[in-house]
């Protein structure tokens, strides 16, 4: 009774190990790997860092418009940084794609990138990326963001620029102003700015 008890729990084995191997999704599982329950946490953990980061502010364009485009999320602004001397800098793609955004650097290289500002063709990223606070995450928390963005769905989209102080940017721009420039600016709705009361008449008695 036991050996056949034994035989039948092998030939049931056997079944599942077969249908397992016929269904399409479970050998692409085992072929790319399945997330683990760690690998599902990092990712969780890269969600969380990057939500709370507010990366969506500089990077998902519409955001700074109060109307983020979720379809394109994360995958580049449609607004850029005025830095005075140097240009004027558009929060680039940060989806996997591999012609517009993160798709051909490896997790080691964005970890690189958002940590001590240098990117894979040697250049420096702008000032406006703070990677100097970046350079404080722990190893496991810069990978974990890294991971996440890896995962995310690829979106085709090439922001303009970087443009130089001479350039003409194709997107809207932020520029730091002193108060004064910035009170004479056509205020939103396009009224000018309030006209300096006229002296009174001069009385004829």
């Amino acid at each position: 009774m036991k050996a056949r008890r034994t035989a039948e729990v092998l030939i049931a084995a056997l079944c599942a190990g077969a249908c397992l191997a016929l269904t399409p999704g479970a050998n692409a599982a085992i072929k790319h790997g399945a997330p683990t329950r760690s690998a599902h946490a990092e990712l969780a953990r890269g969600k969380y860092l990057v939500t709370f980061g507010s990366c969506t502010d500089c990077h998902t364009p519409g955001s700074f418009f109060g109307k983020p485009d979720m379809s394109r999320f994360l995958g580049g602004s449609d607004v850029g940084f005025a830095i005075p001397g140097m240009g004027v800098f558009v929060g680039p793609n940060l989806t996997p794609d591999v012609k517009t955004g993160l798709g051909s650097w490896t997790e080691q290289q964005i970890v690189a990138a958002m940590t001590t500002g240098k990117v894979p063709d040697g250049r420096t990223l702008a000032p406006v990326m703070p990677w100097h606070a970046y350079a404080n995450l722990t190893k496991s928390d810069a990978l974990a963001i890294a991971a996440y963005l890896k995962s995310l769905p690829p979106v085709s989209h090439q922001v303009g620029g970087p443009y130089g102080p001479n350039q003409t940017p194709k997107e809207a721009v932020m520029v730091v102003v002193p108060p004064d420039v910035y009170s004479n600016l056509p205020k939103p709705g396009g009224s000018a700015p309030p006209a300096a009361a006229a002296p009174p008449a001069a009385s004829g008695k």
